[in-house]
C-alpha cells in the first residue's frame, strides 16, 4: 500500500461518525469489543454513585443509549482520599465507554443492580455463610474498596483473554490500552487493602486479606477454570517466585496477567456460575452478541 493510500483511509476513518469503524471490522473483534461495555457499564456506574452519589443518567445521558437506570447505587460514605481515587476511578470509565463506543456501535445499558444486598448476597457466597449484619458496600471507605475488588479485576483478565483473539491493529490497539487503565485500576485499589491486609473489618472479626482471599476463591469457583484469582496474601510458594507470601498484584508462576473469556466472566459477574443463568448484577442478563447467545440457549 502507497503512502498516499495509507494516509487517506486514515483521514476518511477520522472522518466516519462514532462507531462506524465497525464496517472495517471482523465480527469476531466487534463481538469481543462490545463484550466488555457490560463491564465497563457496571464499574462507570458504581465508581459515579460511590463517589457523586449518581451515575451516567446525569453526567453522560448518551452513552446510555436509553437502556435503563441502575437499581440500588447511592453515594458511599467515603473518606476525601477514598472519594478523590474513586472519583477518578468513574472518569476513566466514562471514558472507556466512549473509547469503545467510537469503534464499534455498542448497545444500551442493560440493567445493572447496584443494590447493597447484591454486594451482601456475594460476600454471604464467598464465606459460606450470611454474614451479620449483611455487607455494606456503602458504609465506608474500607467496605467499598473490599466491593471495588470485585470489578477491574474481572474485566482485566477479560481483556487479556480477549487480545490474542482479536484479528484488527486497531481493536488490539483499544484493548491494549483498556487493560493498561484497568490494570492499574486494579492495582490501587490492592495497593490499598494491602496496606490494611492485617486489619479487621467491622463488626465481622475477619481481616481485609481474608476478605480478598475469600473473593478470589468464590470467582476461582464461578470460573469454573482452575485459580486464575488470588487474595492479597497467599501461601509463599503461590507468591512471585515461589518466595514471598504478599500479593499485591495477582499473576500465574511467572507473574503474568490471568486471562478469561467471556463465558468464564458471565458466570462469575452473574454469580451463578453458569453463562446462562443471569443474577448478580445483571437481573436479566448482559448485552452483545455473545452474552445473548447464552441466554437463547439456557
Amino acid at each position: 500500500m502507497s503512502i498516499f493510500t495509507s494516509v487517506f483511509a486514515t483521514a476518511i476513518l477520522l472522518l466516519l461518525p462514532a462507531g462506524s469503524y465497525s464496517a472495517q471490522l471482523p465480527q469476531s473483534d466487534i463481538d469481543l469489543l462490545e463484550f466488555p461495555l457490560n463491564l465497563e457499564y457496571l464499574e462507570a456506574e458504581f465508581f459515579l454513585f460511590g463517589s457523586l452519589g449518581y451515575g451516567l443518567d446525569k453526567v453522560a445521558p448518551n452513552l446510555t443509549m436509553g437502556g435503563p437506570a441502575p437499581i440500588g447505587g447511592k453515594k458511599a460514605n467515603l473518606d476525601a482520599f477514598a472519594n478523590d481515587v474513586v472519583l477518578q476511578f468513574a472518569w476513566q470509565e466514562v471514558g472507556h465507554l466512549k473509547a469503545i463506543k467510537k469503534t464499534v456501535k455498542g448497545f444500551p445499558r442493560p440493567l445493572l443492580d447496584l443494590s447493597a444486598g447484591t454486594f451482601a448476597k456475594v460476600m454471604d457466597k464467598a464465606f459460606g455463610k450470611p454474614l451479620n449484619p449483611p455487607f455494606d458496600p456503602y458504609a465506608n471507605s474500607i467496605n467499598y474498596l473490599i466491593a471495588s475488588y470485585l470489578i477491574p479485576y474481572v474485566g482485566l483478565t477479560g481483556y487479556v483473554g480477549a487480545n490474542p483473539r482479536l484479528q484488527d491493529a486497531t481493536s488490539k490497539r483499544l484493548v491494549a490500552g483498556l487493560l493498561g487503565v484497568e490494570s492499574g485500576q486494579d492495582a490501587v485499589i490492592r495497593a490499598l487493602l494491602y496496606e490494611k491486609a492485617n486489619e479487621t473489618v467491622k463488626p465481622y472479626g475477619v481481616t481485609v486479606a481474608e476478605f480478598t482471599n475469600k473473593m478470589s476463591q468464590l470467582r476461582n469457583v464461578l470460573g469454573r477454570t482452575g485459580i486464575k484469582d488470588e487474595g492479597l496474601v497467599v501461601p509463599e510458594l503461590q507468591g512471585a517466585e515461589g518466595k514471598i507470601a504478599g500479593n499485591v498484584l495477582a499473576g500465574d508462576e511467572n507473574s503474568v496477567a490471568f486471562d478469561r473469556n467471556p463465558e468464564e466472566i458471565l458466570s462469575i459477574v452473574y454469580g451463578s456460575g453458569d453463562e446462562h443463568v443471569p443474577g448478580g448484577f445483571y437481573p436479566k442478563g448482559a448485552d452483545g452478541r455473545i452474552a445473548r447467545s447464552h441466554l437463547h440457549t439456557a
